[in-house]
Formats: structure tokens, C-alpha cells, sequence
């Protein structure tokens, strides 16, 4: 007898039975044994964070062809938390199955968001991101994880060593830079580490553009609650633009070497955002990237308004070069005479944020562990720290001495009258790094 022919009990104690035979466990309903299979074949899952990307996260969870219900959501605020409800709710009718109980509010509500799910998919700001990573992991649950991260060198030490302990549970966990999702860039390097353009020599990767959005401090707001709404602008939380931006031309530089860099130099200001309500981040960075090879790879990210804007990675080889375009679809590989050797068909490019979604819960849905990105996600991220260290210190970094340092941003206490470690003074103003006088590590 097959368990398609079992009834409900009888396939339960079968798991049962099945999972105690291999030493796992079952929580949720789920068998943790290397292969996870819910009793009644309906994947549970939870929302932690749930602003844009989080409800944009949940929607393309929904959208994939597995038996999903969403049973639990949580954040910080609770207006969010209900907004987002509101949208999935409205779209997903009954796969959105989360009544007030189930809706948890505050800085601890990720706990209990996730202990009602077998998949939680974390899109809070970053900064909270490897706390909310170990307690996913420490509970057994399948994971998506939005990048960054972390934004500092303790977060990133915390979530590679969780990383272990999810492999070692064959817990999938995606992260979301979705360029390693994305047909043109998987066809491209593909035929890359096939040898075609030869050794990777060096390289360009940008994301310039003209920002994102502020949010004003609101009447009796907490500093708390103000550097939460506008996140984006506080390195706790957002680790600064290099880090929580150009983050993913930094990944496909490392993709493209199959390594990090050893060190890191490069400079960087505030030249168009000055204000008040910009916080402490730069608006510029350029650093380079030095690889243990030699090859240096160019990076640049910024935010200015009124200019051209450009977001895609370039790399010479010794027999070629290849030019990489997410929002253009490119992936075109050309030898060292100028001769088009490969041409990505426009044809062929699914959406990438739904295709890492569609991958997972399809390998989730067969028992199969298969995605354990968390490791090459934390490299990615902590070169994009090193670049924000070397451009606020004005120093040449190198990567064993940022990965070991002891500098944690986040703030001693949690707590809405609680206050972060970077304050602003009496006109408002947060207090900006200096290069040659600011320390990182």
C-alpha cells in the first residue's frame, strides 16, 4: 500500500513511523528527515516583515503551482501588517488564511509567526535578518530570505553559522538575488565557467540611480520608530545602498570568479542627498575589488537624481567579454575580437523574483533538499559591508580582518522608547562618516 492510498490517519502514523526510522523529527505536520512532505499536502507559510518586498514575496509564493496557504504574519507595525493582509487577502481569497490570532505584532512576533508554519519567508529590514534567520533555522523550517543578510560583520559570522545547521537539517533556504534565478545570467555563466571568454581578468559592476524614498518624521514619533519607518537610511537596519542595493552586481562579481575578493579600497560621500532626513548613509560609493588571482573588479553604486543610470555588469576575460543587463534582459558574450559568440533570446526570460519561488516550493513540495543559498548569500553580503568599511574609513580592507571584527550595530535594547547606538544632534543631523577619521574595524 501506497500513501495515496492510505486515509488521513493511516498516511500520519506512516510519516510517523518512516521519520522515526531515520532518525528526524516531525513538526507542523512536516517529516524532517531530508525530505518533507505535509500530511494533508498543504505547505503552511509565514510573513515575517511585511512591507513592499514581503507582500510582493508573499505574492509570488502564491503564485506558484504548490498547494500554499499563508497561516501567519507578523511585523514591527501594525499597519503594515494589516495593509499587507488586506492586499493577499483580497487576492488569494482562501490561501490567505490568517485571522487576528495568527497576526503578530511587535519587535518578538516573528517567534511566534513562525513556529505556525513549515516555510517562513523573512523580508524585514536586513539588520534584523540574522536573528530572524537562526530562530527560522533553530525551529526547522524551510526558508526565503530577502537580501541583504545583515549589514555588519557579526550578523554575517551569525548567519553562516546557521547556514551549517540548516544544511545539516537539508533545510532549503533561497535568498533573493534573483539574478542567480534569471535565465540570461544562468545561460551566460553557464558557457562562462565552460571556459569561453577564458580566465576573468577584470571587471565593472553599477547600480546608479536616482534613489528611493523618504520617509518624514511624523509628530511624537519615538527615534526608534523614526529610524524604522525610514530604514533605509540607517546602517542597523539597511546597511547603506552598497549593501542593500548594489549587493546583488557585487554577487554577480563574485558569481563570476567563484570567489570573494581578499581585499577592498575605494572612496565615497554624501554629494546629493545632505539633509536631515537622509540619516547617516553616503549617497556614492566606488571601491575595487581585489581578487586572490589579481583581478580587480570595478564597483559603483549611487544615488543622484537628474542623471544617466546604469545597473549591469561587465567582465573581460583573456579570450572574450560578456555584458550582463537585468532589467534589459542581456546576456550577450562576446571573443576577443569583437565576434558575438552568444546572445541571450529574449524569449526565454521568465520573471526571476517568481521563478526562485516557484523553485523552491516545488522542491519543497517533492521531499527534496536542494537550495542552500544562505552561505553564498552571507559572501556576497559581506563584500558589500567591506566596500561600505572601506569607503568610510578611506583604508584598504582586507576580507579576513572585516569578517572577524567585533563592531554590531544594532542597537543594546528593542524596544519603542529604546534608543539606537547613532542619534541625531540638535539640529536634526546624523552624524556622518569621515574618511581617514572614522573607524570600522
Amino acid at each position: 500500500m501506497n500513501t495515496e492510498e492510505m486515509g488521513a490517519n493511516e498516511r500520519r502514523e506512516f510519516l510517523k513511523k518512516s521519520v522515526l526510522l531515520t532518525g528526524g523529527v516531525l513538526l507542523n505536520g512536516i517529516a524532517f528527515a531530508g525530505a518533507n512532505t505535509s500530511v494533508d499536502d498543504t505547505i503552511k507559510i509565514a510573513l515575517i516583515g511585511c512591507g513592499d518586498r514581503g507582500t510582493g514575496a508573499a505574492f509570488q509564493a502564491l503564485n506558484t503551482k504548490e498547494n500554499l496557504k499563508l497561516v501567519a504574519m507578523a511585523d514591527a507595525f501594525s499597519d503594515r501588517l494589516e495593509e499587507a493582509y488586506k492586499n493577499l487577502s483580497t487576492k488569494y481569497g482562501a490561501k490567505v488564511d490568517v485571522p487576528k490570532e495568527r497576526r503578530f505584532v511587535g519587535f518578538d512576533a516573528y517567534k511566534q509567526a513562525i513556529a505556525l508554519a513549515d516555510v517562513v519567508i523573512l523580508a524585514t529590514p536586513p539588520g534584523f535578518r540574522p536573528g530572524h534567520f537562526e530562530e527560522a533555522v533553530n525551529q526547522s523550517k524551510h526558508i526565503f530570505m530577502e537580501k541583504p543578510v545583515a549589514v555588519d560583520a557579526p550578523g554575517i559570522r551569525r548567519v553562516l553559522a546557521a547556514a551549517k545547521i540548516a544544511e545539516q537539517k537539508k533545510l532549503n533556504v533561497v535568498v533573493g538575488l534573483q539574478r542567480r534565478y534569471q535565465t540570461n545570467y544562468r545561460e551566460g555563466m553557464q558557457r562562462i565557467q565552460d571556459g569561453m571568454i577564458g580566465d576573468i581578468t577584470g571587471g565593472q559592476v553599477y547600480w546608479n540611480s536616482g534613489g528611493v524614498w523618504v520617509k518624514k518624521r511624523q509628530p511624537n514619533q519615538t527615534e526608534m520608530e523614526y529610524q524604522m519607518r525610514n530604514w533605509y537610511y540607517f546602517n542597523w537596519l539597511c546597511g547603506d545602498h552598497i549593501v542593500e542595493q548594489h549587493v546583488h552586481n557585487i554577487d554577480i562579481a563574485n558569481w563570476i570568479k567563484n570567489a570573494h575578493p581578499v581585499s577592498v579600497q575605494g572612496t565615497g560621500s554624501r554629494a546629493w542627498r545632505t539633509g536631515k532626513d537622509y540619516g547617516e548613509i553616503y549617497d556614492n560609493h566606488s571601491v575595487e575589488l581585489t581578487y586572490a588571482d589579481g583581478a580587480v573588479i570595478h564597483s559603483q553604486c549611487r544615488h543622484f537624481e537628474g542623471i544617466d543610470n546604469r545597473v549591469d555588469e561587465s567582465f573581460q576575460g583573456t579570450k572574450g567579454r560578456v555584458l550582463f543587463d537585468a532589467g534589459g534582459n542581456v546576456g550577450r558574450i562576446w571573443d576577443s575580437k569583437g565576434t558575438v559568440l552568444f546572445n541571450h533570446s529574449l524569449k526565454v526570460n521568465p520573471n526571476p523574483y517568481q521563478v526562485e519561488h516557484d523553485e523552491l516550493f516545488a522542491a519543497i513540495a517533492k521531499g527534496e533538499f536542494k537550495y542552500k543559498d544562505a552561505e553564498r548569500g552571507a559572501i556576497s553580503c559581506m563584500t558589500s559591508i567591506i566596500g561600505r568599511y572601506a569607503t568610510y574609513s578611506g583604508k584598504k580592507i582586507k576580507w579576513e580582518d572585516a569578517l572577524n571584527a567585533d563592531n554590531s550595530l544594532f542597537p543594546d535594547e528593542l524596544s519603542w522608547t529604546a534608543m539606537p547606538k547613532v542619534v541625531p544632534d540638535a539640529n536634526g543631523l546624523y552624524p556622518i562618516p569621515t574618511p581617514g577619521r572614522t573607524k570600522v574595524i
